[in-house]
C-alpha cells in the first residue's frame, strides 16, 4: 500500500471508480481507490442496472444525457477488452392516471427541448413495442429509444481497469477505519492495511456513506433503505424495451442472457444496511408484474437478491465539499440513481476538486441545499 496519495476515494463502485478515473484523466496523479470487498459489491452490483433520460427536471435529463452518451463510447474510451453489454432498447414508461398523463406531457417537451427524442405514444403504438402488454387501466405510454440497460460488473470494471491503467491504485478488501482530521483539515486515511497520508478525501461508498463521514465528524441527512429485486430463469428474447412505471410502481428487463430482471419500492423497507431478502416483496412483485405483462406467469424464479438507496431528503445526490472540514467531499445519496449517473458523477467530482469550470449543472446538488431549504424535487421517480 502506497504511504501518500494526492486523493483518496472511499468506495469502489462506479461512482468511486469513475471519479478516479476523471482525476487522473484530468493530470492528478496520485490516487487512491480504497474498496471494503471486490469491484461493484455494493449498491452497482446488486441494481437494476437500468439507463434513462426520460426524467422530469431540467438538471436530471442534462446528467443522464451525458452519462448515456458516455456510455455508448466507454469500451473505446477505457479501452476495455469486454463488453458492457449496453443495450439501447429503449423505456416504456406506463401512464395510470391523468395526473401522470399531465406529468409525462411536460416530461416528454423538457426532454425534447434538450435533444432527447422521447414521445408520447397511445395503446396501439404502445403495443407495437410491447405486444404482449396489457393495457387494461393505461392511459398511454411514454418511449425513448436511446435508454436501456448495462452490465454494471463490467461497466464498473472498465472504469476501474482505466484508473489503474493511467496510474491510479485500487485497494480491494481493505476496510477504512479512521479519518485522520487536524484543525478542521484532512491529513489521512487509516486502514486495516495501513495508514495513507493525503489532503483530499472522496467520500463515494454509497450506503455506508453516513459511517465515513461520521469518521471525520460530519453528519450527512441521509439514510440507507433497502429495495430488492426478483430475476426469472432465462429464455428467448421477448421483450426488448424496460417496462416501468412511477403510478404502478414497477420496472422490468429482460437482459442479453434471456433473464427478466424486476423491481419496486416495496412496503416498509428496513432503513439500515440489511440486504436480506422477503417474502412480502416476492408476493407483491410477482401479483404487480404478472398484471402488466401476463406471459411472465410462466416463468420459474432463479433468484431475489437485495441492496441498499442511500436516500437523500430530495431524492437527489450530494456533490459537495464540506465546508467544516477541508479536504473532505461527498459523492452520495442518489436514491436508487447512482449506476446510472455514474459518468456524471466522475466528470462533476473531479471539476469540483481540482477546481474546474463545471461541464454539468452540479452547484445546486451542494450539501448546504438541505440547510437551506432549497431541495430539488424530481417528479419521475420510482
Amino acid at each position: 500500500m502506497v504511504k501518500t496519495a494526492d486523493a483518496v476515494i472511499i468506495g469502489g463502485g462506479i461512482s468511486g471508480a469513475a471519479i478516479a478515473y476523471e482525476l487522473l484523466k484530468r493530470g492528478m496523479k496520485d490516487v487512491v481507490v480504497i474498496e471494503k470487498d471486490y469491484i461493484a459489491a455494493g449498491a452497482t452490483g446488486r441494481c437494476g442496472a437500468g439507463i434513462r433520460q426520460q426524467w422530469g427536471t431540467e438538471m436530471n435529463c442534462i446528467f443522464s444525457k451525458y452519462s448515456c452518451e458516455a456510455f455508448e463510447r466507454a469500451e473505446e474510451e477505457l479501452q476495455y477488452e469486454g463488453d458492457i453489454e449496453f443495450h439501447q432498447g429503449g423505456y416504456l414508461m406506463l401512464i395510470s392516471t391523468e395526473s401522470e398523463m399531465e406529468q409525462m406531457k411536460k416530461n416528454v417537451k423538457l426532454q425534447n427541448s434538450l435533444g432527447i427524442e422521447s414521445k408520447l405514444l397511445n395503446l396501439e403504438e404502445s403495443k407495437e413495442i410491447v405486444p404482449f402488454l396489457n393495457t387494461e387501466g393505461l392511459l398511454g405510454c411514454a418511449f425513448h429509444q436511446k435508454d436501456g440497460h448495462l452490465n454494471p460488473f463490467h461497466t464498473n470494471q472498465a472504469y476501474a481497469n482505466a484508473a489503474k491503467r493511467l496510474g491510479g491504485h485500487i485497494y480491494l478488501y481493505t476496510t477504512v477505519t479512521g479519518i485522520d482530521v487536524e484543525n478542521g483539515k484532512i491529513k489521512g486515511v487509516q486502514t486495516d492495511k495501513g495508514y495513507i497520508s493525503t489532503k483530499i478525501v472522496v467520500n463515494a461508498a454509497g450506503g455506508y456513506s453516513m459511517q465515513i463521514a461520521d469518521m471525520a465528524g460530519v453528519k450527512l441527512p441521509l439514510y440507507s433503505e433497502r429495495h430488492q429485486i426478483l430475476v426469472t430463469e432465462p429464455v428467448e428474447p421477448i421483450l426488448e424495451p424496460m417496462v416501468m412505471s412511477f403510478s404502478l410502481n414497477l420496472y422490468c428487463q429482460q437482459v442479453p442472457h434471456g433473464s427478466f430482471i424486476m423491481g419496486q419500492t416495496g412496503k416498509n423497507e428496513p432503513q439500515d444496511l440489511r440486504i436480506t431478502s422477503s417474502w412480502d416483496f416476492l408476493d407483491d412483485m410477482t401479483s404487480t408484474i404478472t398484471k402488466v405483462l401476463p406471459p411472465l406467469k410462466n416463468l420459474r424464479l432463479l433468484r431475489q437478491w437485495a441492496g441498499l438507496y442511500n436516500m437523500s431528503p430530495d431524492k437527489q445526490p450530494i456533490y459537495s465539499a464540506v465546508k467544516e472540514v477541508e479536504g473532505f467531499y461527498v459523492a452520495a445519496g442518489y436514491s436508487g440513481h447512482g449506476f446510472m449517473f455514474g459518468p456524471a458523477t466522475g466528470t462533476v467530482m473531479a471539476e469540483l476538486i481540482l477546481g474546474l469550470e463545471p461541464t454539468l449543472p452540479w452547484k445546486q446538488l451542494n450539501i448546504e441545499r438541505f440547510e437551506k431549504g432549497e431541495l430539488i424535487i424530481e417528479p419521475s421517480v420510482v
